[in-house]
């Protein structure tokens, strides 16, 4: 299995991460965070415009890349190291799959090109916190999260014949909901007996009874809103009203797969913040001396410096091979977008391919190392800094609540590995293939 890096891998990671030194230092991620919308306008057109970033995993006759998960998450590591804020995760990561996997001809003609451009930005909106849950990443995704058809959550009820949908309740915890110019909102439909989850497109600028409120969140590169829908005009996503019962199992079926994408792209994103924290505090254990001599030269700072990056490149080498296996077709040939990524070579004698189970236990055991990996290291380089590094004044503080805020948003990681663990058939009858993947 060659897993190295294409020569156009290369060149966006190499491209990327020159432009993020210019424009997206530790200062200009704390005024960008301040201002309304929460992240630099200016960056994303130019990251739009000049590296595709947005389309980077859309198909080319939408107006995208045509780029595989392998290259978000590639992406995705450098503007983890960064830590960008931009709405790349909300409306790359999370809406334009779901658009693309669910969406009529009609609803990916118009909105797709859009979201590759960068003109649109979109966000997903679940009821309560149960991203999670939704994304099938902590449990069986059977749409119980939506709220069953009991009180509390979204509600969808058709109006004029079934032509159009009306939306009630509210939803927590929107990543870059308070600026998205497309919401996707899941909702449960058709009452107690007949309860059913379906999406639904909902334009907060035109429609009436949107009510978005910016959130106080522990992380301000990744902001989060509450939306509130009173009685909120909605088009239904993916179908026309007749076929709505058999709809909410593509539903389901579509977040559960796009949560193996994020998962993967999520990882990546940690590994990136975890490795430019573990370099900060390398830095800083040079230069800080005590004693009369660096602490970087004391052998019980080396031992922890060395676990951390140990800790690292094993996250990396996860995240790595989840992508790869969330963007591989078992039933094709490889190609770009289909697990080209890192350009695995399998013969014969190497490890088969993964099936539909094993990518879903690498994403989600890729995700718990990674987390788990940058929650360490930011709180050792918290630690080695003597302290001030968690205080505003310093960047290492900015790490450090990125993986807090991450695991509480996807995580926790315990749960993370026990669904996992279920996948793979480990608490059950499973197969023997699933067990080794594990």
């Amino acid at each position: 299995m060659d897993a190295s890096l294409s020569e156009e891998q290369h060149q966006i990671r190499r491209t990327l991460r020159e432009l993020l030194l210019k424009h997206c230092g530790p200062d200009d991620v704390k005024a960008a965070v301040r201002t309304e919308i929460g992240y630099d306008r200016s960056l994303w057109r130019r990251l739009a415009e000049q590296l595709g970033l947005p389309g980077l995993a859309v198909e080319r006759r939408y107006g995208g890349v045509g780029c595989g998960p392998t290259d978000l998450a590639l992406a995705s590591e450098e503007t983890g190291r960064a830590l960008l804020p931009s709405p790349l995760l909300a409306t790359a990561g999370l809406a334009a799959p779901l658009v693309a996997a669910l969406g009529t001809p009609r609803q990916r003609a118009e909105l797709l090109p859009r979201l590759a451009a960068g003109e649109l930005t979109a966000a997903l909106a679940v009821p309560g916190c149960t991203l999670p849950a939704a994304l099938g990443l902590t449990g069986p995704n059977d749409g119980a999260w939506s709220g069953g058809g009991r009180a509390g959550g979204v509600q969808g009820r058709p109006v004029e014949g079934g032509r159009s949908w009306r939306l009630y309740g509210e939803a927590r915890q929107v990543l870059d909901g308070h600026c998205a110019g497309l919401l996707l909102v899941a909702a449960h439909a058709g009452g107690y007996a007949r309860s059913r989850t379906l999406l639904f497109a909902v334009r907060p600028q035109e429609a009436r009874g949107v009510v978005r409120t910016r959130q106080t969140a522990l992380d301000e590169t990744r902001p989060q809103a509450r939306i509130e829908l009173r009685d909120t005009e909605a088009e239904l996503l993916g179908a026309d009203p007749d076929s709505a019962p058999a709809l909410a199992d593509d539903v389901c079926g579509a977040l559960t797969a796009v949560g193996e994408r994020v998962a993967a792209v999520v990882a990546a994103e940690a590994v990136g913040a975890a490795e430019r924290a573990l370099e900060r505090t390398v830095e800083y254990a040079r230069v800080r001396e005590q004693f009369g001599r660096p602490i970087g030269s004391f052998q019980a700072v080396k031992h922890r410096l060395a676990d951390l990056y140990v800790a690292v490149q094993a996250a990396r080498s996860a995240a790595y091979y989840a992508a790869w296996a969330v963007g591989l077709d078992p039933d094709a040939e490889a190609g770009p977008g289909r697990g080209e990524g890192l350009r695995p070579q399998i013969s014969a004698a190497a490890v088969p391919p993964p099936g539909h189970e094993s990518a879903r236990v690498a994403a989600g055991l890729a995700l718990a190392q990674a987390l788990e990996t940058a929650r360490i290291v930011a709180g050792e380089a918290v630690q080695l800094h003597g302290g001030i590094g968690v205080t505003w004044e310093h960047d290492v503080q900015l790490h450090f609540k990125r993986a807090a805020s991450d695991e509480l948003l996807f995580g926790p990681v315990h749960r993370l590995r026990e669904r996992a663990a279920e996948a793979a058939g480990l608490f059950g009858a499973g197969t023997g293939r699933e067990a080794v993947a594990l």
